[in-house]
């Protein structure tokens, strides 16, 4: 596969993921900086690092679940793998700029 072409699988994920929200931040899963990353293996499987919120994250359960549902989706994806860490643990500095606008932080 051409560069191009995984690149181009790789925006079509960052997009699926930006339809992912948490359900008590007004915020996507991209913006927010869960996402810590974004890897494209051959065969077009898709492995994502992602933490939430806090451990104890009521959505802990469905956020990760909805992740991979929204990229296995996209046209030409193989198989999703979606794991979690707390490591880094998560902090507001990890928001965009969008985000932490959208938010009031700035």
């Amino acid at each position: 596969m051409s560069e191009q072409a995984e690149e181009t699988l790789r925006d079509k994920v960052v997009d699926a993921l930006k339809s992912v929200y948490d359900p008590e931040i007004p915020v996507d899963v991209y913006e927010l900086g869960l996402i810590y990353e974004i890897s494209v293996h051959p065969v077009n499987n898709v492995y994502i690092l992602m933490t939430l919120t806090s451990p104890n994250c009521p959505a802990a359960e469905t956020i990760p679940a909805e992740v991979e549902h929204n990229v296995r989706k996209i046209e030409g994806v193989n198989d999703v793998n979606v794991e979690i860490t707390f490591d880094p643990p998560y902090s507001q500095d990890m928001m965009s700029e969008a985000a932490k606008l959208e938010l009031g932080f700035l």
